[in-house]
């Protein structure tokens, strides 16, 4: 991504266009990088689109649950100063952004989930008993895709150097285990905050069931659909992505 990463007291976050905004929160192996479209679109139609790098492997492995993401979160916010923020959450970053909300409804105006963890946890963190393999990782990598090819080498070369670290693999196995024991289903229906929700319908993530879950489970929610898309719908179909959201933000005045 070309934007520059700020760096202010603890945080580092990319900060685009002016307005309204939008928090952007990454998931477990998801850079920056993979909002990239989003912040190009957003940031030229009158909202201000920040993604802090949420610190996935920098907290102590005590703190590296759903709930410390969410303070961190908490923390930036109120260091920015934001009162009325949007949250977009993929996978992990979707199930930080519904704890945020549960804990600090006040303080959301509107949520967007896509492939969101919260309530089925499937993929994260498992399967790597042959991490040495690049191949194995690389066909993991492009799994998380309907389309294959959208799993670049860079994209698989950080997958493969993010488990073959010891201390991020052990990180990632503690926020998978963190990611089962926040199930939100129980959480959901007190939860009034505007939802929209866009699923890939074929992610083998969190699949398409799930999204349907989420949708029934949260009483202000629209849940759309992206055809031939996986878990990472704002990268695989980037154009159509923002076009619903685009929508959805017009038709609630957000």
């Amino acid at each position: 991504m070309a934007h520059r990463l700020k760096t202010e007291k603890d945080f580092r976050y990319i900060e685009v266009g002016e307005g309204t905004p939008i928090i952007v929160l990454h998931g477990l192996m998801g850079g920056l990088s993979n909002f990239e479209s989003v912040t190009k679109h957003f940031s030229a139609i009158g909202y201000k689109v920040i993604i802090p790098e949420l610190p996935i492997y920098t907290m102590s492995l005590l703190k590296t649950n759903v709930k410390s993401f969410a303070k961190y979160l908490h923390e930036f916010i109120e260091f920015k100063g934001f009162d009325d923020v949007i949250l977009l959450g993929n996978s992990l970053g979707g199930h930080i952004g519904l704890y945020y909300t549960k804990q600090y409804p006040k303080k959301v105006k509107a949520l967007i989930i896509t492939g969101s963890s919260g309530l089925y946890e499937s993929a994260m963190g498992g399967g790597y008993t042959k991490r040495s393999d690049y191949e194995v990782i690389k066909k993991k990598a492009q799994d998380v895709f309907y389309d294959p090819e959208v799993a670049t080498k860079e994209i698989v070369d950080e997958v493969y150097e993010t488990v073959n670290d010891r201390n991020k693999l052990i990180k990632t196995l503690a926020i998978a285990k963190s990611a089962i024991r926040h199930n939100m289903a129980k959480d959901l229906p007190k939860m009034k905050t505007p939802t929209c929700i866009i699923w890939g319908k074929n992610d083998s993530v969190t699949p398409p069931d799930v999204a349907e879950e989420f949708n029934e489970l949260l009483p202000d929610s629209e849940l759309f659909w992206i055809d031939k898309c996986g878990h990472a719908a704002m990268m695989e179909h980037p154009d159509e992505f923002n076009k619903i959201l685009e929508s959805w933000l017009k038709k609630r005045n957000f």
